[in-house]
């Protein structure tokens, strides 16, 4: 008996594991699928077009006639039609033509930070980014762990919380690429050699005092960044908090669920560059 009872718990926390990868995997593919991101654009230019040439030719709109009332209006069908015709297929030629950015995953991010150990303005908030990097990880995973557990793979509100969950990624690391960004650009060097005054003779006051404001504003801009990812840490630590309470997908917990969502993305447009 206990031995089939052992078997039985490996069998479930084996389909459990697997629920969670295949849920791990759904939140990925949100972020790494410019396929995905390239259809939803072709779909949206040509209901675009087709919702304005509704607009122009239905007769509870506009009710233009091509061969109608004046000459006019005749003109103005037909340029829309051209036009039309010449949005469909130098748009969707233009989308389809275009190549695919890969986009950087997660140990991109990582080794770039790394490669920029040892600059010691920033020496602090690289290894805080970094270890920003690895909490981001361990808690969406556990999230996604704790909704497979009590929801099927295949329910809608675990997609939707899949989805909300890559929302917060890509705010994090257009994050990480702002600090990456800054921290190329900067030329320590030159900021040591401003700020040591060793060319006070040379230059005058004010050009110093500028320099140091532009240096300035590198660092305050890469703490900002960093900041905000705290903020995103923050939220996702809530979110698990919340989620943690939830013991079986019933309507109402459902509703807490969307709720949940609701809030969390509502929050990210604030932190989205």
């Amino acid at each position: 008996m206990t031995r089939s009872g052992r078997r039985s718990d490996s069998e479930g926390s084996g389909s459990v594991l697997g629920s969670d990868a295949s849920m791990l995997s759904v939140a990925d593919g949100l972020i790494n699928n410019p396929e995905r991101k390239k259809q939803i654009k072709i779909v949206g230019l040509n209901l675009g077009i087709a919702a304005a040439c509704i607009i122009v030719f239905s007769p509870g709109f506009l009710g233009i006639e091509l061969f109608g009332r004046s000459a006019l209006e005749a003109a103005f069908g037909w340029t829309m039609i051209f036009l039309s015709a010449v949005g469909i297929i130098y748009g969707n030629y233009r989308l389809m033509a275009e190549p695919d950015k890969p986009i950087p995953r997660e140990e991109y991010y990582k080794e770039e930070l790394i490669k920029h150990r040892g600059m010691n303005e920033f020496e602090d908030i690289i290894e805080l980014t970094i270890d920003q990097i690895a909490r981001l990880e361990k808690k969406t995973k556990n999230i996604m762990i704790i909704l497979a557990q009590i929801f099927g793979e295949s329910e809608i509100t675990c997609n939707k919380f899949a989805s909300a969950i890559a929302e917060a990624k890509n705010a994090f690391f257009a994050n990480i690429q702002i600090i990456l960004n800054k921290l190329d650009a900067f030329d320590g060097e030159d900021y040591n050699f401003i700020r040591n005054g060793r060319n006070a003779e040379d230059v005058l006051k004010s050009t110093v005092e500028e320099k140091l404001a532009v240096y300035n504003n590198y660092e305050s801009s890469i703490k900002s960044a960093a900041e905000d990812n705290e903020q995103i840490l923050l939220m996702l630590d809530k979110l698990m908090f919340g989620i943690s309470d939830l013991k079986c997908p019933e309507s109402v917990q459902r509703g807490q669920m969307t709720e949940m969502i609701d809030d969390l993305i509502g929050q990210l447009k604030y932190y989205k560059k």
